[in-house]
């Protein structure tokens, strides 16, 4: 049996949270972001077999825009509902769409990147 290790997303998480902070983002969205990148990150590395997925952040005085990429061109599913309550997975688009304001997919040359947005006020 093999273990593999999910990706060290700290690095990103510290620079998200710094970013969001020092322009004055209320401690809920802050959370509410770190938490989308989260669930993100580790669909990236789960679902897409990325050791290291990117993470990129662009932040303008009205919008938060994070992406993750990843080389796997297979799209994930839209998210069906309801949810099986007893699914071990599943789970974590909804979360994404619900703590975001706007979320989506980009078909790349080599991969996708998977993004959300949100607003400091909305």
């Amino acid at each position: 049996m093999c273990a593999f290790s999910p990706p060290d997303w700290s690095p990103a998480r510290a620079e998200l949270s710094s970013l969001l902070a020092s322009a004055g983002w209320p401690p809920s969205l802050i959370s509410d972001a770190d938490f989308a990148l989260h669930e993100l990150v580790v669909n990236a590395w789960e679902h897409a077999g990325s050791p290291a997925p990117l993470c990129t952040f662009a932040l303008s005085p009205h919008r938060l825009r994070v992406q993750v990429c990843d080389d796997s061109p297979v799209l994930p599913p839209e998210p069906q509902l309801p949810v099986d309550p007893f699914a071990t997975s599943g789970r974590g688009l909804h979360l994404v769409r619900a703590l975001t304001h706007r979320f989506g997919v980009d078909p790349r040359k080599h991969g996708k990147a998977i993004w959300f947005e949100m607003e400091p006020h909305a």
